[in-house]
């Protein structure tokens, strides 16, 4: 693999892979053309030293080269899910469920991810089923405004490389490049991200592919989740320029949810759903993280607007033209 002395001949020699050599390197990688030790040695390199936007704008690119076309898919919002070991419940779907009863065409896709409470047992404990593939996701978002479609269904080859994960022992620009994937070019994203300065990496990712709109938050647990005990700092792509806007907290009767002390359960997420129970604070989340979508999407022409109508949508979830 040439770019591997590239990126690993040490602090004075080495040097990131200019756009089109990460495009070029991820292309041999999905074509089997680099040897297990190579592709580990390069993925490890570019996690030390930290990944570049061109970088991972090239590896997308090659990525998407890669993938049948999707271009009569009618996704509206792309919802990346990619941290691959939920240590709590994954209210953010309930989010995009809401969201897609707004009228918005939800596509939401990532990998299987490890534990009880990951975002495919989520969706399948609320009768979710996902999508088999890419014509069947298309049947999906035409039917509901949401449907799951899972990696392997759509980039096989990339998605084997998930597999390097628990062997490397860390995440890798793989788990960044997933997330940037938008493989059907959606005209909206919603990112969230772990580590902060990942925000300002994948809005640039976001930028160099020609994006447009799109906002990118440090989410709870790595996934496109708000914390509504806190202020958010979302930085947001608004016809292809930078903005920042920080949302306030959003407010809930009650005591402080314990956020932290959550089990990996996927029982109170459904009975949540299902009007069963009441949790003010998850609640407050899953309204909190739909009026981001909603206000990118232009359906609510400011925060406030956008609160209200999660709010209500959230009051009106179980009628008969709801999601599952």
């Amino acid at each position: 693999m040439p770019f591997l002395r590239t990126v690993g001949r040490g602090p004075r020699l080495s040097r990131p892979l200019a756009r089109e050599e990460a495009r070029a390197a991820m292309a041999h990688i999905l074509a089997g053309e680099v040897a297990p030790e190579q592709l580990g040695g390069f993925l490890l390199v570019l996690r030390t030293r930290g990944e570049t936007a061109p970088e991972i704008a090239g590896f997308v690119e090659a990525v998407r080269a890669t993938l049948e076309d999707g271009a009569g898919l009618p996704v509206e919002l792309d919802w990346p899910s990619y941290a691959d070991r939920h240590r709590r419940p994954p209210w953010f779907v309930l989010a995009a469920l809401l969201v897609a009863r707004a009228g918005v065409r939800v596509l939401m896709h990532g990998l299987a991810g490890e534990g009880p409470a990951t975002t495919r047992a989520a969706l399948k404990a609320l009768g979710v089923p996902l999508a088999r593939s890419i014509a069947e996701a298309g049947e999906q978002l035409e039917r509901s405004g949401f449907a799951y479609l899972p990696i392997e269904r759509f980039a096989p080859a990339f998605a084997r490389l998930f597999a390097l994960r628990p062997i490397l022992g860390v995440r890798t620009a793989i788990n960044t490049t997933g997330r940037a994937l938008d493989p059907f070019k959606a005209p909206f994203q919603i990112q969230g991200v772990f580590h902060p300065p990942y925000v300002a990496l994948q809005v640039e990712v976001q930028r160099l592919l020609g994006r447009r709109c799109g906002i990118t938050f440090k989410g709870r647990g790595g996934e496109a989740q708000r914390d509504p005990d806190k202020p958010t700092r979302v930085v947001e792509l608004v016809a292809g320029e930078v903005r920042e806007r920080r949302w306030p907290p959003v407010s809930y009767a009650g005591p402080r949810h314990p956020w932290r002390d959550e089990p990996p359960e996927l029982a109170p997420l459904v009975a949540l759903w299902r009007g069963e129970v009441e949790l003010p604070g998850p609640e407050a989340a899953v309204v909190a993280t739909a009026a981001l979508a909603l206000h990118l999407t232009g359906r609510a022409r400011d925060p406030e607007a956008a609160l209200a109508l999660a709010r209500e949508l959230w009051q009106t979830r179980r009628s008969p033209q709801g999601a599952p």
